[in-house]
């Protein structure tokens, strides 16, 4: 295969929250939605901009490994649900500590609900 026809499965650096001011600004100005494992804030964005993730994990998650994991697993649930997101939005998920011994799956499904709760989702 190719090099230009190789799919691409990360999350890009463009893609993620990476500034204090703008997590700030998330979960300051935007809505908020607590579900199952995790606490989704976003700040909706004007059309033709992508969507953005950031995630916070606590010393409450669990030590390094734990919170690392707990990393993954939010980005990977976003990267899978964002193109069917009804517009573009700067999101900030918040691990709770549950979710240190949840399975992919069901980190998921809080995902999913919250942003359904939320409106963000079909």
């Amino acid at each position: 295969m190719a090099d230009s026809a190789r799919v691409r499965f990360t999350l890009p650096r463009r893609l993620r929250l990476q500034q204090s001011r703008d997590f700030a600004r998330a979960r300051q100005r935007g809505e908020r939605i607590a579900q199952g494992c995790l606490v989704a804030n976003w700040l909706k964005l004007p059309q033709g901009d992508s969507s953005q993730v950031g995630v916070i994990t606590s010393r409450k998650v669990g030590a390094a490994v734990v919170r690392s994991r707990a990393r993954r697993l939010l980005r990977e649930a976003f990267r899978l649900s964002q193109h069917d997101l009804k517009g573009p939005v700067a999101m900030v998920l918040v691990a709770r500590p549950s979710i240190a011994t949840k399975p992919f799956d069901v980190v998921v499904r809080d995902y999913v609900a919250a942003l359904r709760r939320g409106g963000l989702l079909p």
